[in-house]
């Protein structure tokens, strides 16, 4: 039975429309289970459509390091887009750096500048290729123990290839609601820095200009000749907005933030309910 939140295509509509080249799926939220696991059905989903020929591209703000729930899944390719789309890493070969689309220093550090200057309290953690690292007030949900603590200035002034260059600038503050503190950054430093967040705390998630999980996705889609309107996007968070937004066909998950609900003309059922595998299986059923 499809549920109040799903709005499938009628079987006409599916007759019209072309078998998709390429899915684009966002993780927390949207393939994962709340868990932090890929039921069996999501599994077999993937793999379906894999074998029917449709490449699969996981799309996350999830650094490379943190992608192993999932880096069995990948196939063909291998590729994942991490990061917003400010790295695309090989999972086949050990989340290998394919591309790196950094955040550069002046950019960063005008950022910090400006959001203490607008919203005291806030705090900054700095996520580069080789590893996150954070200020004393910021709360890390997950430890590094590699990680250097220390103010953000000192932080993105290192140097060095062990370093790696800046992937992300991440905010946080402790009080302020999120999308107020989204749209307080956005306005003192947007020309600096792409702003988003995918978090239900006041975690704002900020890459270099112009860079997204669309803007890459398009890059990734180019390099094989794959049209926006052969792509099918999922997300349910800020951060996937745009790659739902250029992709052909999108859906929100039920469970997705307010703003994705309302840009989205499809939804399907929530996370936890493996919304993005009955869509897939819709899919090559059409």
């Amino acid at each position: 039975m499809t549920s109040a939140t799903e709005q499938p295509e009628t079987p006409a509509a599916r007759r019209r429309a072309p078998r998709p080249r390429l899915i684009a799926t966002d993780l927390d939220g949207t393939l994962l289970h709340d868990d932090k696991t890929v039921s069996d059905r999501t599994v077999a989903a993937l793999a379906a459509a894999e074998a029917a020929g449709i490449e699969v591209f996981f799309v996350t703000g999830r650094p490379a390091r943190w992608m192993d729930v999932v880096s069995a899944h990948v196939q063909g390719h291998g590729l994942a887009i991490c990061a917003n789309g400010a790295a695309v890493v090989d999972l086949h070969d050990g989340g290998r750096f394919v591309e790196v689309r950094p955040l550069e220093t002046a950019d960063a550090l005008a950022i910090v500048h400006a959001i203490r200057a607008a919203v005291p309290g806030s705090s900054f953690a700095v996520e580069r290729t080789t590893g996150m690292h954070y200020e004393p007030q910021y709360p890390p949900f997950q430890t590094d123990p590699a990680a250097t603590v220390a103010a953000a200035e000192e932080l993105l002034a290192q140097r060095g290839a062990d370093v790696g260059p800046v992937l992300k600038l991440l905010a946080h503050h402790p009080d302020l609601p999120p999308d107020d503190f989204l749209s307080i950054a956005r306005a003192v430093a947007g020309e600096h820095g792409s702003f988003t967040r995918s978090s239900p705390t006041a975690l704002l998630e900020i890459s270099g200009p112009g860079v997204s999980k669309a803007s890459t996705l398009a890059r990734c889609c180019a390099e094989r000749g794959i049209a926006p309107e052969e792509v099918v996007a999922f997300g349910d968070m800020p951060n996937d907005l745009e790659m739902l937004g250029w992709a052909g066909t999108s859906y929100a998950m039920a469970n997705a933030h307010p703003d994705v609900l309302a840009t989205t003309d499809r939804h399907t059922s929530a996370n936890n309910e493996d919304g993005v595998a009955k869509v897939i299986e819709r899919l090559l059923a059409g």
